[in-house]
């Protein structure tokens, strides 16, 4: 018999990660973070039902660095919510994993340090902590699912999910969304592709069988019962963007010839902004402009906001940071937001005054 190895042949090392159920006992959901999942939800499927005239708003930092700004930005969002209640749902970007196009800082969970120890177990558990922070000012929170064993560990703690532009056409991703809790939006391709997104909200409405892992953190075979909640989120493509009346009337007749609920959200970033979060706040004006003209497609935004605009490279030393500023895409600062939030609320109200 041969002695030669076969396999793990470029793993260097091997190192114990805590299951789903150890993380999830050593950090608990508590009542008050249930019921603001709960209720987070069930208003997102509300409103893609047209149970809820309201708009909602994916809003928060491109990603998640600092825990102490984050939650700082919540903790303004939550009163920022409260004031726009009529007629907005806010929901928190609360991003972990960055999906990178070539190399770079792959986010919170796997690099929580920002020093390239990736202490993944720590990271999880911290993340974990946020999110239950989060929830329990009343918040409800967004995330992108890249990794799909990750939801294993705070999908409970998870209103809204994304999936990305570059992993719209994956079937491991498709898969999984198939399972989801929550609400699903769908991002169109890197190159504007409509098709990629409109595919994915198909397979993830049906049921799948797929490896997994269980709360223990065993191998299994999760069977889904499909997600009905998909839906389409419009980025941009190519550097241009697709927010525009022609697009999405285009989105409709595509959503509307595959046989799904015309449910649309437009990202003021990425690609529809041209990547200059200055542009934000006229994608938004474009489209309220759409719905004050009649739009009844649109169901919801997304915004890249922080407390400070603008973004950073990562630094060495890590003091040396700003307090408050991306250090992934760059944001709109948080006087912008405020101004973009009750700008469109006030849209909003108009629009019911007429109805």
């Amino acid at each position: 018999m041969s002695s030669a190895q076969t396999d793990n042949l470029n793993i260097a090392s091997v190192d114990y990660m805590p299951s789903p159920r150890e993380i999830k006992t050593q950090l608990p959901m508590s009542e008050a973070a249930e019921h603001t999942v709960l209720q987070g939800r069930q208003t997102l499927c509300d409103i893609l039902d047209r149970k809820d005239p309201r708009l909602f708003v994916v809003l928060g930092p491109c990603s998640i660095h600092d825990p102490e700004a984050g939650l700082d930005y919540a903790r303004r969002l939550k009163v920022l919510a409260d004031e726009v209640a009529d007629t907005m749902l806010l929901v928190m970007r609360v991003y972990f994993e960055k999906p990178r196009t070539a190399v770079g800082w792959k986010g919170f969970i796997n690099d929580p340090y920002l020093d390239d120890t990736f202490r993944i177990d720590e990271g999880m558990a911290k993340a974990r902590r946020f999110l239950m922070d989060i929830n329990e000012l009343g918040l409800p929170a967004a995330t992108e699912a890249l990794d799909p064993i990750a939801p294993q560990y705070y999908g409970d703690l998870i209103a809204w999910t994304a999936i990305g532009a570059r992993t719209a056409e994956s079937q491991t991703h498709r898969e999984m969304s198939s399972g989801l809790s929550t609400p699903v939006g769908f991002k169109n391709g890197t190159d504007g592709d409509l098709g990629v997104a409109v595919n994915a909200i198909l397979s993830a409405s049906s049921p799948h069988s797929f490896l997994g892992i269980g709360s223990d953190g065993q191998s299994v075979i999760l069977r889904t019962r499909g997600n009905r909640y998909g839906h389409l989120v419009l980025r941009g493509g190519n550097g241009q963007p697709n927010y525009d009346t022609v697009s999405v009337a285009l989105a409709e007749q595509a959503l509307e010839k595959a046989g799904i609920p015309k449910n649309i959200v437009v990202d003021c970033s990425h690609a529809n902004s041209s990547k200059k979060p200055e542009l934000q706040p006229l994608v938004m004006k474009d489209v309220m402009h759409q719905i004050r003209e009649g739009n009844q497609s649109i169901v919801g935004l997304m915004i890249e906001s922080f407390i400070e605009a603008g973004n950073q490279p990562m630094a060495e030393d890590r003091s040396k940071l700003r307090y408050g500023c991306s250090i992934t895409d760059a944001c709109v600062n948080w006087a912008t937001t405020e101004e973009m939030i009750r700008e469109g609320a006030e849209v909003l109200r108009k629009v019911r005054k007429q109805a």
